[in-house]
């Protein structure tokens, strides 16, 4: 279950003083509904402007996405809002980072959103390869036991939750909530997100082609590929009897059809 929801004024005072050491009077909050894994989220105005901040128990089951977040953020480009300072104090761990107004990009077919979503991952998958100095889980070790490591290992960073939420839309594509960073194979996330627009309605061939943009996937190995979706749709059936949430039925549905798919394209053997 998603954690709960708190405001800013649910904080200790103490907590929220020393957010102010770094931002000035806090003059205004406005909460934020989207996103099931912060206990925080809230945008707050400032004598200099807006500054998003999330955040939550710094010892709790999220804490180390916090950590991992803030440590890897240097290391990101800047189609990735800017951390600006963390704070950790009395049992909570805050992160502020630039604001980055906008909204979610629409996947659906037509969507004249969807040009920009590639271009992004297209430049992500390019500035990330290598993997910047920084440690983050190896691909092959987030899926043993689901696919042969090698073919997903690789040298990129990849972002790995391609959910439409993670994406802002403002004077330009922003992708938010790097929580859950992966070293692997460039097109990992073109992958994911393939699966996003059949989930929006996209045939897998319109998927596919769409995601043949992106160099990083049109360069794919194919074998590895097949062997991403039969994992995905094995993955997804685990998390569904395990851990069964509203999001998890279409996603997984999305997964077979595009399974089904791959399948359909190989060759017939005797």
């Amino acid at each position: 279950m998603p954690p709960h929801r708190h405001h800013w004024d649910d904080l200790p005072v103490a907590v929220r003083r020393e957010v102010e050491r770094h931002t000035g009077e806090i003059m205004r909050e406005e909460p934020l509904p989207d996103g099931a894994s912060c206990e925080l989220a809230v945008a707050l105005r400032t004598p200099t402007g807006w500054v998003f901040c999330k955040g939550g128990q710094a010892d709790g089951r999220t804490g180390w996405p916090y950590r991992k977040e803030a440590r890897i953020n240097p290391w990101l480009p800047d189609a990735v809002p800017r951390l600006h300072w963390t704070v950790e104090r009395d049992g909570w761990l805050l992160l502020g980072f630039e604001h980055a107004p906008g909204r979610h990009p629409r996947l659906e077919p037509g969507s004249p959103d969807l040009d920009a979503v590639a271009d992004l991952l297209t430049r992500l998958a390019r500035e990330l390869t290598p993997c910047p100095p920084v440690e983050v889980q190896p691909f092959t070790e987030r899926w043993r036991g689901l696919i042969a490591p090698g073919l997903v290992d690789g040298d990129a960073l990849l972002h790995t939750d391609m959910t439409p939420r993670n994406f802002l839309l403002g004077d330009r594509l922003r992708l938010v909530d790097w929580s859950a960073p992966c070293r692997g194979a460039p097109w990992i996330d073109a992958a994911f997100m393939l699966v996003r627009l059949i989930r929006a309605g996209h045939s897998p061939a319109d998927a596919e082609r769409w995601a043949a943009r992106i160099p990083a996937f049109a360069e794919a190995d194919g074998e590895a590929v097949t062997a991403f979706a039969d994992a995905l749709v094995r993955l997804g059936e685990r998390m569904q009897r395990t851990a069964p949430a509203p999001h998890r039925g279409p996603l997984l549905d999305a997964a077979r059809q595009w399974h089904v798919h791959r399948l359909s394209r190989q060759p017939a053997t005797n």
